[in-house]
């Protein structure tokens, strides 16, 4: 998944959901802010940990999952 290196899961971070860079904000956050009309500039403003690269690897993202393939995180034991 080296495409999305910027897409996380952890388990203690939202529930393992799909994370950018690790923060708390999840990358069904981004895309319900563009799809609500939300510009790249308007999201970093609010949201200023957030680069626009960020915002294209979740829309990427997102698109990838609606493509019918689903990635499972497994932990890997230490």
């Amino acid at each position: 998944m080296a495409q999305f290196d910027r897409i996380t899961f952890d388990p203690n971070i939202l529930g393992g959901q799909a994370c950018i860079r690790g923060m708390r904000i999840s990358v069904s956050l981004v895309v319900n802010l563009i799809a609500n009309g939300m510009s790249f500039a308007e999201i970093v403003a609010e949201y200023p940990d957030l680069t626009p690269d960020d915002i294209r690897q979740a829309l990427r993202y997102a698109a990838w999952t609606a493509g019918d393939v689903t990635f499972t995180p497994h932990q890997v034991a230490a």
